[in-house]
């Protein structure tokens, strides 16, 4: 059965600080010097449960400093270096957040003598292997490579005490459940489970079932609502002609300096990036998406975060589970078609008690998925008007056709007796 969190008023103080925590020296120590100040809703419940060896279900949507609320009282947990065999396993769905949750613990763990190390394909394994045999204490995977150093013999699990599962939505959604279940077959039975999402649904809570014991659940704000730090706004806009037209016209504005573009395709998102780049500089764009190869993947989100780079064009695989300070604007330049992505995407701006702004270009065939995405987060998006600069063009033939195609669909989805709009016409004129 899981519990609800029962002691909100002893953590409302705005002076609670992250010295009231059971952390040793060296831990607060690297906390102050990574710059964080006062933890976040998310940090000051599940600190002291995970601390109290409790099983949690964290409930948080995307931003609200949940890797640090696991990560801080892991590294307490495990204190120093000792054995060969990893002693905590942070589960993982993508390499990139596998690096980024690396990255924090050798911030965090900077003062103590911990080993650590982050597994993922991609790349080649043996060098990994030779990592694990020099011996570690947290281990950081994803589940495929996980099995694949497994299997062979290369890992021992049988030490593990404690299992955290972040975005473990994202875990499910890209098909890992399979994995999920074989390793949860093969880490000790005795062991503290975290469990972290940003949504919730029926295969979470199947999940929790199978993975935690007793949890206590934390949930900071429903978890379908989007963060009250980002303002929203949609434009609806014709076609693809006039959403350039709109980008280009709203980036002109120094205002917008560091900027998120999410794309529905891979061709979508590469034709953006190479028009950006003809008007502001091979420099100033990066784009991220699934041909792309991991080095060129890391270096471009490493070049925007450093802030090297303006523009980073990008489809959803990157909507999640990076942490990147100081977006200044998120542009869902399609509407995405997952709706559980949108609180994602726009989560890369806002975070850490910062604001931001989100922009979404709304065409005819996606208003059907606006207002599926409008029911789940509970709120209407503001709509904007079309400033008056903006040339609206025509749509071309066979971009009007595709649209109307898919509106058709989206009718006999919610209709299944809709005939189309040749019918719908046809009938028009008896």
């Amino acid at each position: 059965m899981i519990e609800p969190c029962s002691f909100d008023a002893v953590m409302q103080s705005t002076e609670f600080s992250f010295s009231d925590f059971k952390l040793n020296k060296q831990i607060l120590s690297a906390v102050a010097e990574a710059g964080f100040t006062r933890p976040t809703a998310i940090q000051r419940k599940a600190i002291p449960l995970i601390l109290g060896g409790s099983d949690v279900l964290g409930i948080a949507q995307t931003g609200t400093g949940k890797t640090a609320a696991y990560l801080l009282p892991l590294l307490m947990k495990v204190k120093f270096a000792q054995g060969m065999s990893p002693r905590a396993l942070i589960l993982v769905p993508t390499r990139e957040l596998a690096m980024q949750v690396n990255e924090h613990i050798r911030q965090f763990a900077t003062h103590t003598d911990l080993r650590f190390l982050a597994v993922y394909g991609g790349v080649g394994i043996k060098p990994q292997i030779e990592a694990i045999e020099k011996g570690i204490d947290i281990l950081v995977a994803t589940p495929g490579r996980l099995m694949d150093l497994y299997l062979p013999g290369n890992l021992v699990l049988k030490d593990i005490r404690t299992f955290v599962m972040d975005e473990a939505e994202r875990l499910l959604d890209m098909g890992f459940k399979r994995q999920i279940d074989r390793i949860l077959e093969v880490v000790p039975r005795k062991r503290q489970n975290l469990l972290f999402t940003a949504t919730w649904n029926e295969k979470i809570k199947k999940i929790s079932q199978d993975f935690l014991v007793a949890p206590v659940e934390i949930r900071i704000a429903p978890e379908i609502k989007t963060a009250k730090t980002v303002s929203q706004v949609v434009y609806f806009v014709p076609n693809l002609r006039t959403k350039i037209n709109l980008l280009e016209f709203l980036i002109s504005d120094t205002a917008f300096r560091k900027v998120i573009v999410f794309c529905k395709t891979k061709n979508t998102a590469t034709n953006l990036s190479r028009y950006l780049t003809r008007k502001y500089g091979e420099e100033f764009v990066r784009v991220v998406h699934g041909n792309k190869d991991q080095n060129t993947r890391l270096n471009a989100i490493q070049a925007f975060r450093e802030g090297d780079v303006r523009f980073l064009v990008t489809t959803d695989v990157a909507a999640r589970g990076i942490d990147i300070d100081e977006v200044s604007h998120v542009v869902n330049f399609d509407v995405p078609l997952v709706y559980e992505d949108y609180i994602h995407r726009i989560g890369r701006t806002g975070r850490a008690f910062k604001t931001g702004d989100s922009i979404t270009f709304c065409s005819p065939n996606d208003e059907y998925h606006l207002k599926k995405i409008q029911k789940l987060i509970g709120q209407k998006i503001p709509v904007q008007k079309m400033p008056e600069e903006i040339e609206i063009t025509e749509t071309p033939y066979e971009e009007n056709q595709t649209i109307l195609r898919e509106i058709d669909m989206q009718r006999r989805k919610e209709n299944p007796d809709y005939q189309g709009a040749f019918h719908e016409k046809k009938r028009a004129k008896k």
